[in-house]
């Protein structure tokens, strides 16, 4: 029987190996900026992390028989103080490489001190992504983002604030566009706004002070343009955490410029039901993405 238990154990860590084909430092040469956290990471309750001061990307490519090109940048949610790496990170991963495309978790620098430093690390990874793209079997302009939570907020924040790269730069990532092709969004922080704000995230991004320059500056409804990438929006009606107006706030902006979007308010689901089962009909949001994606014509 123990041996049996071996065999099976190795097989899952083969399996878990394989699925994650690799993982890059999103700043390899030092960040441009700094969370000013010195104490060590510390993973804790399974996967989740804290005190981040490195940012890195784990890529889960798909087969290549059913690769569609399509990849999405994926931000685990956590009020910008902690990471739930798995049923928000590599889970979601793992179900898009089963669906051809190619998931890339971001463990990205929470912000401490330093609200700049989250966002700075989402739209480098997806200038990397998209630097890399035709060695990943990537196709450049099918690279997306999604966040749940308060990764939802950095998703949403790099979905509405973004630039198309400098081309006469030398530096082949400051090259690319950081504009993501569409997103995802799940039970996201997306306002500053005090009356319907989720607290702990506003107070861990940008301090407990009001300033009013940064509470404009992070309150993403108000940074909906025409340019804003397709996007797709899920949550529950019985989440207490984080409102439900701040999703129906930002599709109702989104309307307004005419973005395309799709949004999915379950009646059941609470706040971080990610991609678990709970044999609700929130469960079956992962293939209703898929769907979408079909429809706006990322993959066919």
């Amino acid at each position: 029987m123990k041996k049996i238990n071996l065999i099976l154990l190795l097989s899952l860590i083969t399996g878990i190996t394989i699925a994650q084909n690799k993982t890059l430092k999103v700043w390899p040469n030092g960040a441009p900026n700094d969370n000013g956290m010195t104490e060590p990471e510390e993973k804790y309750d399974g996967v989740r992390v804290r005190n981040v001061s490195e940012a890195e990307m784990y890529v889960f490519t798909p087969d290549a028989e059913i690769n569609t090109g399509a990849a999405v940048v994926i931000c685990p949610g956590g009020g910008y103080w902690i990471e739930a790496m798995d049923h928000e990170g590599y889970d979601i991963a793992r179900f898009l490489q089963d669906k051809g495309i190619t998931g890339i978790v971001l463990k990205y620098r929470l912000p401490y001190e330093n609200h700049e430093v989250p966002s700075s690390d989402l739209r480098q990874a997806i200038r990397i992504v998209r630097a890399n793209a035709k060695d990943w079997g990537i196709k450049p302009e099918k690279i997306g983002i999604a966040g749940s939570s308060a990764g939802g907020h950095l998703a949403s924040t790099a979905g509405t604030v973004f630039d198309y790269g400098d081309k006469e730069s030398t530096d082949k990532f400051k090259q690319q566009s950081c504009r993501p092709d569409f997103m995802l969004l799940l039970y996201p922080v997306i306002t500053m706004n005090e009356e319907f704000t989720h607290m702990g995230s506003r107070e861990n991004l940008i301090g407990k002070g009001y300033s009013k320059d940064l509470v404009r500056k992070y309150s993403n409804e108000l940074n909906v343009s025409a340019e804003t990438p397709p996007t797709f929006l899920v949550l529950a009606d019985d989440d207490t955490a984080v409102p439900p107006k701040n999703s129906i706030n930002f599709y109702l902006k989104l309307k307004e410029f005419n973005v395309p979007a799709e949004m999915h308010i379950f009646q059941k689901g609470g706040h971080g039901f990610g991609i678990r089962k709970n044999d609700i009909p929130a469960d079956n949001w992962p293939n209703l993405f898929v769907d979408w994606l079909n429809e706006i014509e990322i993959i066919e």
